[in-house]
Parts: C-alpha cells; structure tokens; sequence
C-alpha cells in the first residue's frame, strides 16, 4: 500500500473537518398542519480503500463515494406516513464510472392504525436479522457485516431490501416487543407462478425501548438497549434464521459500551442452489469515549459451510478500527483495518479503510 496516499487522504478529511460548519441542532420541516409535514435529509459517505490481493499481494486502491443519498420522509394524513430515499453507491469504485444514475433505495409508506398494527407496502429491508436492520449512519464498527447479506443475489435482494407488503407492531410494556412480517416479490420464476417470499422479524427489549424502520449501531451514551430478536426469510425451498443479542449500555457520565453477537443460517436447498447451507456468525464490540468524541470498535465474522467438500470455502474475519465523532453523526471520521483469512490454500490478504461521513436527516 502507497503510505503517501493514505496520508493524503487522512490529511484531506481532517482539514475538511476543521473547515466544515457545526451542523444546526434542530431539524427543517415543512410543516402544512399537525397532520401534514415533510423533512428532507441527507447522507454522504467517502471512503478510501486498499484491498489486497491473494496473488500478486499488491493493493487495490479506490477513492469513492461508498453512499450518496437524499432522504424525504413526511406524513400526508393522521397515521399516513413515508420515507423515500435515492442513493448511487460505492460511485467511482473500480471499475469507475461517474454517470452510473441514481437508484431508488426505500420508497415505502405505512399506514398505522394503532401501536399494535401498522401496514406497510413499497420497496423496503427485508425483516431478517438486527444487523441488515441496522442504519448506515450509526454502525458499531465501519459497515453491515458479509455474513448478513449472503443471502442478496440468490434471493434476487436490491441492497437488503425488496418489494412487497408488511406488518409491524409494538406491544407489550409501551412496546417492548417489536413484530415484523413481510409478503415480498422474492425470485419471480417464468410466469411468475411460484409463491412469494416471506420474511419475519422478532425483537424484545428489556431496558429502553426502540422505534421506528432502523435500528441504531450505537446510541453514543444516550439510551440503554438490551435486545434479544431472531428472524427467517424463505421462499420455495430456500430458508435462513437468525438469532441475535445486542447492547447500548451507559457507562458513567456519557460513555457507552457496546457489543452485539448474532448467528444466521442460510440454506438455499433446491430453490437457490448458489446459496448452500452454512452457519455464519459475527461478534463486534466498541466503547464510546464521550469526553474523547472516540469510540475503538473491533469486529470478528466466520462463514462456515455444512457440506463438507464445500468447507474450503469457509472464511474468517477480524477487524479493529475507530469513530471519531467531531459532531455526532452528522461528522464523522473512520478508520478500519480488517485480515481476511480463507480457510483455502490462498493466502490471507488485508484491507485498510478510511471514512468520513457528513449527514443530517
């Protein structure tokens, strides 16, 4: 890896964080009447990368935009909400190309009857496990883990979402369990006369409790979270489950520990058969200094295959890196370092990443 690109990079990012202005703490809404409002947000994600490679043990270099997003979410009636949001991600990564054209990324809207029973429909994630719930904004360590999108390309899945109906609720204790169930598109076979895909998701929280489409990574010492959930997804012979336990804990005046440990399993049997059978798990821990604005994160992911011709296959992950928050989520710098480490005869290779995040929703 080129050390004087890197610098460069690192360089650039902070002089844009000294230069950049505090970003206001209240939010802008067109407000119409209590019943009528819009809000319009914002997401910008840069990332430096350098990817080793297994043979020539050179390094991939990219600059890019990892995300890019413009955000919209309002409410047109009592209880009628939406949230639509574009993104072009990963924009100048190798293979570069500048004109690739915006995609849509959410565009759902619910209609809430109550606490207990909303219905939702559009293009939405997929209710599956707690870490593909998770927001782009507020993950534990630098992005959502491998082994929770295994499942996209089988399951013909947009950037862990797909099209379709659900329905979600709180209940128990002012909403301590969290329910989600989802009719989706799924992989249309010819004639579109196989059956959809389902998909349902389970959360309980025994300290505060959590609302809304995402989940947070990190709560920065504001909130208390102690949440168990589990979920599946399947569709003709395909299935998966997940199983997850998460934390936010505070700690003295700001700080906050946090861990999440999850396990997923995913068998494409004779539906999808790219998609065979494994156990894939992932543990992360982070500590928020709040006095510091600094939070050191440290990741570890297994893929492991049933099968046991396939079990060359199997990969391992460890990773260690930092946040440094110079205005919460709305500035953010990252740095990660991550070992990839097959279990095949091919050599285990590195991954240096660093990130600057500037957002307001």
């Amino acid at each position: 890896m080129k050390r004087h690109s890197v610098g460069r990079f690192i360089a650039a990012a902070a002089l844009v964080a000294v230069l950049l202005p505090a970003a206001a703490g209240a939010q802008a809404i067109i407000k119409v009447n209590d019943d009528v409002w819009f809000r319009f947000g914002m997401q910008l994600q840069g990332w430096g990368d350098w990817l080793q490679n297994t043979t020539n043990r050179g390094y991939a270099e990219n600059l890019y935009l990892r995300r890019d997003r413009f955000q919209v979410a309002g409410s047109v009636a009592p209880g009628v909400t939406f949230f639509f949001q574009t993104d072009d991600p990963n924009l100048g990564k190798a293979p570069k190309s500048l004109t690739t054209g915006f995609v849509v990324q959410d565009a759902w809207a619910q209609w809430q009857l109550n606490e207990g029973f909303a219905v939702n429909f559009g293009k939405f994630l997929v209710p599956f496990s707690r870490n593909e719930l998770q927001s782009t904004v507020s993950f534990m360590t630098l992005d959502i883990s491998p082994t929770s999108t295994v499942f996209l390309a089988p399951t013909a899945t947009d950037a862990t979402r797909d099209t379709g109906v659900e329905l979600k609720g709180y209940l128990i204790d002012g909403g301590r369990l969290e329910y989600r169930y989802a009719l989706m598109q799924g992989v249309r076979l010819e004639g579109s006369r196989n059956g959809f895909r389902n998909s349902a998701y389970l959360q309980y929280d025994f300290l505060d409790t959590e609302r809304g489409y995402v989940y947070a990574g990190t709560n920065l010492g504001k909130k208390n979270i102690f949440a168990l959930s589990g979920g599946y997804d399947g569709q003709g012979g395909y299935h998966a489950y997940s199983a997850d336990a998460f934390t936010n804990l505070k700690v003295g005046a700001g700080d906050e520990f946090a861990g999440q440990f999850q396990w997923a399993h995913y068998d494409g049997e004779h539906s999808f058969i790219v998609l065979p059978r494994q156990n894939d798990y992932l543990v992360e821990l982070a500590y928020f200094i709040s006095a510091a604005k600094f939070q050191p994160f440290g990741k570890w992911e297994q893929q492991s295959f049933s099968a046991g011709d396939l079990k060359k296959n199997d990969v391992t992950r460890w990773g260690a890196g930092a946040h440094y928050y110079v205005y919460g989520q709305n500035l953010k710098l990252s740095a990660q370092y991550l070992r990839i480490m097959p279990k095949a005869p091919i050599k285990d290779t590195n991954e240096f990443t660093v990130a600057m995040q500037v957002y307001y929703f």
